[in-house]
């Protein structure tokens, strides 16, 4: 059996019982998917916020990487997103088990991060145009749906208004009220929904390609926001210039409507706010406010 450390992070990460039988159970599933896919480790463990990511050689000597978390609805719907996709802009599914919780993925350059290029503009023209092949594609069927979704937080916005003070509450019914006019057409695209700069990695095959994928079938305008908020040290001098830009840019190689591309993002801003208060945050983070604000005056 391949010995390992489990990363402290993946541990603080996973503290329901649930959570620590999947972690006691690891270094056998490890072991296992080794065996099965005829795997030899090829570096150090590493891990992402729920995953344990070891890279490994197959046994025609092609560079791979072996990703494990716990199989959930999110599990499952990347593992939807990754076979639709087929590689195109985002890493290639090579093998996984029946639930999503492990796959073989094509090993991409973990240390060259998007983040890593020190432009702006030229990173988020990368992000932008990665992001619009992803979304030009028809979600399959049985993913989670952008419909559902928002229906259920338009559901929960007067519980989250009663426990915010008065200015975020009214931008919280602000936000409601821009998903309620686009909610009748909530779209059926593939969207990868956290496409951030560190969630694209330099690859061979391509420069740059996605990973990490979540999947939902929705409006592209709800992929937006996390492109919007990474890097706010990069738009922070001028906050207004800088969303401006970065949505512009956005929408235009998306070639998205821009009121309802705004609209959409404003419901992450949305969605957002409901997790922030269903973790027993007193107010809103000041990003989400500042980019809300920059939208809704350009509207």
């Amino acid at each position: 059996m391949t010995s390992f450390d489990i990363p402290d992070a993946l541990v603080r990460s996973h503290r329901s019982p649930a959570g620590r039988a999947w972690l006691a159970a690891l270094p056998a599933s490890v072991a296992e998917h080794l065996e099965r896919w005829s795997l030899r480790p090829d570096g150090a463990v590493r891990n992402g916020m729920a995953s344990l990511v070891l890279p490994v050689v197959r046994a025609d000597g092609t560079p791979a990487v072996l990703r494990l978390q716990p199989p959930t609805e999110e599990t499952a719907g990347a593992l939807a997103g990754l076979r639709t996709w087929n590689g195109d802009g985002v890493v290639r599914l090579l093998d996984h088990d029946d639930t999503g919780g492990v796959m073989l993925l094509e090993r991409l350059d973990a240390t060259r991060p998007l983040s890593t290029v020190a432009d702006d503009d030229e990173a988020l023209t990368v992000l932008a145009g990665l992001l619009a092949r992803l979304t030009a594609v028809p979600a399959p069927p049985g993913l989670r749906r952008l419909a559902d979704i928002a229906a259920a937080m338009l559901d929960q916005v007067p519980w989250a208004v009663a426990r915010l003070g008065p200015d975020d509450a009214a931008l919280v019914r602000t936000c409601a009220a821009a998903v309620a006019e686009v909610l009748p057409e909530p779209g059926d695209r593939l969207l990868h929904w956290d496409l951030h700069h560190d969630n694209i990695l330099a690859a061979d095959r391509e420069p740059w390609l996605a990973i990490d994928p979540e999947s939902l079938a929705g409006d592209p305008g709800f992929d937006l926001l996390p492109a919007l908020d990474n890097r706010w040290e990069a738009v922070a001098d001028d906050v207004p210039r800088g969303v401006r830009r970065r949505f512009d840019l956005l929408t235009g190689t998306l070639g998205l409507d821009r009121d309802r591309a705004r609209a959409w993002t404003l419901g992450r801003v949305l969605q957002n706010a409901l997790w922030d208060v269903e973790d027993g945050k007193p107010a809103l983070e000041p990003v989400q406010v500042a980019i809300a604000a920059v939208l809704l005056a350009a509207g």
